[in-house]
């Protein structure tokens, strides 16, 4: 990822590292300085390296003006960095021929709001496959695109239910997905609208790529927690008017909200719990995140819900698998703090959800209880 990125003698000078203790420098597009991967991966680090510059000409014969030479004089070039990752926290110091000519702190948010740098991509000869990528690609940017997909999924689920509950269900799927938009504009990011996907939900898309953790987070659960205050919104409704009609809409959102939690990639859920668990930088936090995990498999199995229990043990196995690359993320990982706030955040949601389902299955109507049925199939 993306620590450093600063003005050096005309050039911007970028440092690029990772928590597996790799740094490289890079002096306009010239890697300059390599730090090889490590233990240390943190603390007093210094990069050092040499430009040359070239002096005014100067006369090699006093009486011969024209006979000239070039001085050649090199310019020592010294970057001192002193990085904590947890949290993140980067001092530095510039220093040209042992005088200090740029310094500074960087934070998260620094992080945060930074553009990452985009790479050069390769020139590539047509094929079918990038002609239907950059088909989909100018069918996404066009607005008529949403309309149609609009319009597919309300045919969808008016087909599996009533056209008067699809398009409540269309506005549960547009509400969760503005919790995804929210978010992504709470961090600058700029958004390209919200597409549904007939019997799939919804997709928020933005073109700008995230810098951390935590904003992975954030933008993955406010869409089930806009969700949630959905369910609720409508249980809320049930109560005041005793139309079945709402608390069919709790339920069937509360559901979809909780499959969107599952830890399996691409889910909300698959993002949040990964982004947890690849910012523990240790074996203990590992530990602590596959005892999670098996709690709420046992918890689903005792509770008679076997599916979720499936699915919670594979998107926490497929998780586990992939422990061991967190080091090779560009995302900056999430601090103490942002890993327990997370993990009660999410289990919180799911919870909720949970106990949305099991309060309005217990009512004895056929219809609010078939997402427990669900769940327990």
């Amino acid at each position: 990822m993306e620590l450093l990125r600063i003005d050096c003698l005309g050039k911007e000078l970028r440092l690029e590292g990772s928590m597996a203790g790799w740094q490289q420098l890079f002096w306009g597009d010239t890697l300059v300085s390599v730090k090889q991967a490590s233990a240390d991966n943190e603390g007093l680090k210094t990069h050092e390296f040499e430009l040359a510059a070239q002096a005014n000409p100067v006369s090699t014969d006093p009486k011969t003006s024209s006979e000239q030479a070039v001085v050649s004089q090199a310019i020592t070039i010294s970057l001192e960095i002193d990085l904590t990752w947890q949290p993140f926290n980067l001092d530095y110091r510039l220093i040209k021929d042992e005088q200090v000519i740029n310094s500074g702190t960087r934070s998260t948010k620094d992080i945060e709001r930074q553009v990452p740098i985009k790479p050069i991509e390769a020139q590539r000869k047509l094929s079918v496959v990038g002609l239907a990528s950059l088909g989909f690609k100018l069918l996404k940017s066009a607005k008529v695109i949403k309309v149609v997909l609009a319009g597919a999924s309300v045919a969808a689920y008016s087909w599996l239910f009533s056209f008067q509950f699809a398009l409540a269900l269309i506005a549960c799927l547009v509400f969760h997905e503005y919790g995804h938009i929210r978010a992504m504009k709470h961090f600058g990011m700029k958004t390209k609208g919200i597409y549904l996907i007939p019997f799939m939900g919804g997709l928020a898309l933005s073109d700008e790529k995230i810098n951390t953790r935590w904003q992975d987070v954030v933008i993955s659960i406010m869409g089930p927690t806009f969700g949630l205050i959905m369910s609720i919104m409508a249980l809320v409704a049930y109560w005041l008017t005793g139309n079945v009609f709402f608390a069919g809409l709790a339920a069937f959102n509360a559901l979809l909200n909780l499959f969107n939690l599952l830890p399996i990639l691409p889910l909300d859920g698959g993002h949040i719990l990964k982004s947890i668990s690849f910012s523990m930088n240790s074996v203990l936090g590992l530990a602590t995140c596959i005892a999670g995990a098996a709690v709420g498999v046992y918890l689903s199995y005792t509770l008679g819900l076997a599916l979720l229990g499936f699915l919670l043990l594979i998107g926490s196995l497929e998780i586990v698998f992939e422990w061991k690359t967190r080091h090779q993320s560009h995302l900056l990982p999430l601090d103490r703090y942002g890993q327990v706030f997370s993990t009660i955040w999410y289990f919180f949601t799911v919870g909720a959800l949970i106990a949305i389902i099991w309060y309005l299955a217990g009512s004895g109507d056929d219809m609010l209880g078939l997402p427990l049925k669900i769940l327990q199939s």
